[in-house]
């Protein structure tokens, strides 16, 4: 056998120093590359047709709203409110618990949805829940998960003082197939 006129070569046995130095270049590599990432691909155009994306609207306020209510000389009173997106629209709406003002008494509620067009000068109503004509008072009242809840307090007959209902029911609102719809929540009883 011939010996090689050229001596044996340094790299040809691996030695752990090797393994190393090819450890850490590949650790460098690993981490610049993290750093060096692409801008994110998002699905907005550039230009004169792009579109400005959807600006996060204000709930509406019921504040100046003409409700549908007859007051006679008092005033009519918003006791509670509560805004979401009842409709999946991805505008909010409002929801109004309104009755007129009273020295005394339960005077009647009245429960509207309220919303507002881009560039309308005022929200409007565009659904009542509670008509105060139906002689209802509204308690408990909560708007979650796209539902509207309350308990509603009525009267068994003409014969019962306003003071005091005499009925209990409970309601849940939800809007399905272009219109508010009312059921009665799981677990609700009438007195």
């Amino acid at each position: 056998m011939q010996q090689s006129a050229v001596p044996e070569l340094a790299h040809t046995h691996t030695r752990p120093i090797h393994w190393v130095a090819t450890a850490t270049a590949l650790a460098g590599v690993v981490a610049v590359s993290a750093f060096l990432q692409p801008d994110r691909a998002t699905a907005a155009q550039h230009g004169p047709e792009a579109q400005a994306a959807p600006a996060v609207t204000a709930p509406p306020d019921p504040a100046g709203v003409d409700f549908p209510i007859e007051c006679g000389p008092t005033k009519a009173v918003v006791q509670e409110q509560a805004s979401g997106d009842l409709d999946g629209d991805g505008r909010p709406e409002t929801v109004a618990v309104v009755r007129c003002e009273a020295g005394s008494g339960t005077p009647p509620s009245g429960v509207y949805v309220l919303t507002q067009a881009e560039g309308a000068p005022k929200p409007r109503v565009v659904a009542t829940l509670v008509d105060p004509k139906d002689r209802l008072s509204v308690k408990d009242f909560t708007l979650r998960d796209a539902a509207v809840t309350a308990t509603l307090l009525g009267y068994s007959s003409p014969d019962v003082p306003s003071c005091c209902p005499d009925v209990n029911d409970r309601a849940k609102w939800q809007w399905k197939n272009g219109a508010f719809v009312r059921s009665t929540p799981s677990g609700a009883r009438s007195v």
